[in-house]
């Protein structure tokens, strides 16, 4: 899967926020003492790898993990700034949550939140949906013949 390149100051993101504004949930920065439930429920719901990053995004400055939230329940999450600066990831949602806007919303929220502190651009690292993120931000894909920063990651095996 390629890296994309997302411009921060593209009239894209102005459209994709309007589009995030309706969802109905609450999307918010995590709390520290919200640290343990969600990285559980990231471990639980997507992977170790992702609880790692999501670890980390809580040792950030403000905290660089946006929720959503909707009637006391983690319905999904963002983080940016995790694996390097500049990176937008991991993301996921719930899955009896999809297709109602969630996760549109928070990558939205995070990347107007990458915007207020100060970054110019946003980098996608081995972007899964490479058309959704072209369509909703313009992401365009970084022409490279490696895996970029995640080439030679040390990898769980199942036992």
């Amino acid at each position: 899967m390629p890296d994309l390149l997302v411009s921060l100051y593209s009239t894209e993101l102005a459209d994709l926020k309007r589009k995030a504004d309706d969802v109905g949930v609450s999307i918010r920065p995590a709390l520290p003492p919200e640290l343990h439930l969600i990285v559980s429920w990231v471990r639980e719901h997507f992977s170790e790898n992702w609880a790692s990053e999501v670890t980390v995004a809580f040792s950030r400055q403000p905290v660089a993990c946006l929720i959503a939230v909707d009637g006391g329940k983690l319905l999904g999450f963002a983080c940016y700034d995790t694996t390097a600066r500049g990176f937008f990831g991991p993301t996921g949602v719930d899955p009896d949550a999809r297709g109602k806007g969630i996760g549109l919303a928070l990558f939205s929220a995070c990347l107007q939140t990458m915007k207020t502190l100060g970054h110019a651009y946003a980098l996608i690292g081995d972007a899964g949906p490479v058309d959704f993120y072209a369509k909703t931000a313009g992401a365009i894909v970084i022409p490279a013949p490696d895996k970029g920063i995640y080439e030679g990651m040390l990898r769980s095996t199942p036992k």
